[in-house]
């Protein structure tokens, strides 16, 4: 029963989110042509919605090329190893009250330990395609992922420290009820848990090789990056993984700072919770989308300056306030004190 259970929750959980990432990449084309002052999508369904089949046909019927001088067993495993890291880290994300996938204590141990198989799986793809492109894509990827790892991660310890569980549904029930009767206890409304929630999503966007951090696929300077020698379904299973970790990185970030399921005013808590966690995952990536939108590429030396020089001293100093805001007792001498040192290292750092 248990393994049948397991299996049903595998395939609601693909079910959920290829459809979410079917949605979201003809979304995506028209708000970035809304953006841009243009069309986008509008021949294929109504209003160019199904779009997304169509693409998705053309890929499954598209020529698999695979270079001569590839190590072809490395050049196969490494979007399957990808994708699997993607759907694997959604599992331990609570989408509602009691609809956590599986629920385990070590929740985001789990997810941070599948996630870094990214990295190999970036490797694999740039090293099994015997392709120069695709090898300086893949060494960019490997080096500005592995810098923001260490911000990532500790941005994540003060709630950890705070809560005192690394499993995902305590932390959501953590941030339940409400402060005056009217404000929520979400920690991003906390001076640390907000400092820790900007430096989480920026380490995220790195991570998810979006814009403005997108120089492992420059196109106008390597091609597709470690996706050059990939066509067909092996290409757009690297592009549904970019996606599926988009989603678990923001499902992450809902879950750690934005109160999870949790409604965001008391009188509205008659709404489904998990209607709730969907609302602000659509809010989160909709700010992805709109990045994308309006900011250019940034530089990779400024991406790794960024990374060691402000957002990784930044988490420390979060670190520290989220502990002195908890064992002031989380009142207002806590909070001033907490706010003092995020300030006064942001100051310093700037």
């Amino acid at each position: 029963m248990q393994a049948a259970s397991g299996l049903i929750d595998i395939f609601t959980l693909l079910a959920v989110f290829l459809t979410l990432f079917a949605l979201v990449s003809v979304l995506e084309r028209k708000i970035l042509a809304r953006i841009q002052n243009r069309y986008g999508p509008n021949r294929v369904g109504p209003f160019g919605l199904l779009q997304p089949v169509a693409d998705g046909i053309k890929m499954l019927i598209k020529e698999d090329v695979v270079p001569a001088r590839a190590d072809k067993p490395v050049h196969f495993l490494a979007p399957i190893l990808i994708a699997a890291a993607a759907i694997l880290a959604l599992g331990v994300i609570p989408y509602g009250r009691n609809m956590t996938p599986f629920s385990i204590d070590g929740g985001i141990l789990f997810f941070f330990a599948v996630g870094s198989t990214t990295e190999l799986a970036v490797f694999m793809a740039g090293w099994g395609s015997n392709n120069k492109f695709s090898m300086l894509g893949a060494m960019r990827a490997i080096a500005q992922m592995f810098s923001y790892e260490l911000p990532l991660i500790v941005a994540v310890l003060p709630v950890v420290m705070v809560v005192g569980s690394l499993m995902p549904d305590r932390i959501v029930a953590a941030q339940g009820g409400y402060l005056f009767g009217f404000a929520p206890r979400w920690f991003v409304f906390t001076p640390w848990g907000f400092a820790a929630f900007i430096i989480f999503f920026v380490s995220g966007l790195v991570e998810s090789n979006r814009t403005p951090f997108d120089v492992p696929e420059g196109e106008s300077e390597i091609v597709a990056g470690h996706m050059t020698e990939y066509s067909g379904f092996k290409y757009a299973t690297f592009f549904m993984a970019e996606y599926l970790g988009m989603f678990a990185t923001s499902g992450l970030g809902i879950t750690l700072f934005l109160g999870g399921w949790h409604a965001p005013l008391p009188f509205l808590e008659f709404i489904p919770s998990y209607v709730w966690f969907f609302v602000k995952l659509s809010a989160l990536v909709f700010i992805y989308i709109w990045i994308r939108g309006t900011l250019p590429r940034t530089r990779i030396d400024q991406i790794m300056n960024f990374a060691w020089k402000f957002a990784l001293p930044m988490s420390f100093a979060c670190l520290v306030a989220a502990a002195l805001w908890h064992y002031a007792g989380r009142g207002f001498s806590g909070w001033c004190w907490s706010l003092a040192i995020v300030g006064g290292v942001y100051t310093g750092l700037s």
